[in-house]
């Protein structure tokens, strides 16, 4: 079993040797927000002292907006130099057509094979045996945030899980409190779907219909239930009306919302803000209800160049993603967990500990982004995002789910 050490003392920055060429790269991707800032200069810090220069390509909106902008781009023939996707099936057309560079060659000799933990992560970077992206961190969205001011104003105890969370809504209102922030992202009501699966059908049953692709159980009892749950959440959140996550969760770090259903990634948003984890606000992986994590994340592809010099840095690049150096300093502003179990984390918070400990006991799912492709996972954001605007009805959406799921069979 992979341990975390949480040692004494930490490296803040990464150390390389300077290169013979300084190389200009753009790197696109979508962590815009203040948490996602702090945690990218880290990234451009790190490759900017190596000798080589970090050109950043920040575009804002989330995956949602940016992955077709990328992906565009690269079809198109201007490439940049590196780009953020998710863990998972995101990139995977655009390997298979020969457009990413290969870093096997890069992996082998830092010796990712050993380190990556988990070794999914590795795994969905890899087609046909080579390796084509670096991960970067591990990211769950299996979370409940909770303010603790905002339940302190209600007289409350803060919820120890979901089910808690859910019978205080009634008291949170009375008390002018927005039970549940969620903003209007598609991707927010499928990622708050997701939680809520895992929270009340449990791993097992999530495991039977996403990995071993059981439909009986999908139509069955134990997801009608998450329908139900779902709905429940949605009154809940009736009044949140902001757009972006982390507008949801300024609604939670300023007391206006009780909790938000959202990824590791608040932390970065509490962080910036200056609270305190476990004093100012409450962290329930698994809802509180079951404490696993799936282990979902960033990577970084290189799509092909035709600049040798590009290459050269594209690779650079990649080597230092993966070392303890930048795992330390990116994810401890991230929020996000490392890849790899050997590096110092000496100053975790509270609830990045909570994420260590399931980490180290292998308390893992493997993230939908891995099991569905993007066509059945477009198909039921889609479903989703209208379940929970409108009063469509448990039982309906539930069976338009299991249609959804079949199709990609």
């Amino acid at each position: 079993m992979k341990t975390f050490k949480l040692a004494t003392a930490l490296v803040a920055s990464v150390a390389l040797p300077s290169v013979a060429f300084a190389t200009d790269l753009e790197v696109t991707h979508w962590w815009t927000s203040g948490g996602e800032a702090a945690a990218v200069a880290e990234l451009a810090k790190a490759f900017d002292a190596s000798g080589d220069k970090w050109v950043d390509g920040a575009i804002a909106g989330g995956g949602g907006t940016a992955r077709p902008i990328m992906i565009s781009r690269i079809t198109g023939g201007d490439p940049m130099g590196a780009t953020q996707f998710n863990h998972g099936q995101q990139a995977l057309e655009l390997v298979e057509a020969g457009l990413m560079l290969d870093l096997t060659d890069v992996a082998e000799a830092e010796g990712w094979k050993e380190k990556v933990f988990p070794q999914s992560l590795l795994d969905s970077c890899t087609v046909d045996g080579r390796i084509y992206c670096a991960p970067v961190n591990i990211h769950s969205p299996e979370w409940l945030w909770l303010s603790n001011k905002a339940y302190a104003d209600a007289g409350l105890p803060v919820p120890a899980n979901w089910n808690e969370f859910v019978e205080s809504a009634p008291q949170l209102e009375a008390a002018g409190k927005i039970p549940l922030a969620l903003g209007n992202q598609p991707w927010q009501s499928n990622l708050a779907f997701g939680a809520i699966s895992i929270a009340v059908a449990g791993l097992d049953v999530w495991k039977e219909v996403n990995v071993e692709k059981n439909m009986d159980m999908a139509a069955g009892a134990e997801y009608a239930a998450v329908f139900q749950a779902v709905a429940d959440a949605r009154s809940l959140a009736a009044k949140s009306t902001v757009q972006d996550w982390n507008q949801a969760t300024n609604l939670v770090i300023t007391g206006e919302a009780g909790g938000q259903i959202m990824g590791d990634w608040a932390q970065g948003e509490f962080q910036v803000a200056g609270q305190v984890a476990g004093t100012d606000y409450t962290c329930l992986p698994g809802l509180g209800l079951n404490a696993y994590l799936s282990t979902g994340g960033d990577a970084f592809y290189f799509p092909k160049n035709k600049s040798a010099d590009i290459e050269a840095a594209q690779k650079r690049l990649a080597a230092l993603l993966v070392s303890p150096e930048a795992q330390v300093a990116f994810n401890l502003k991230k929020g996000s967990l490392p890849i790899r179990g050997d590096v110092d984390l000496a100053a975790a918070n509270d609830c990045m500990k909570k994420g260590l400990e399931l980490l180290a006991q292998g308390n893992l799912v493997p993230s939908g982004d891995m099991a569905w492709s993007p066509d059945v996972q477009k198909q039921n954001e889609d479903l989703l995002v209208e379940f929970w605007k409108t009063d469509m009805a448990p039982e309906a959406a539930h069976a338009q789910w299991v249609s959804n799921l079949k199709s990609g069979l």
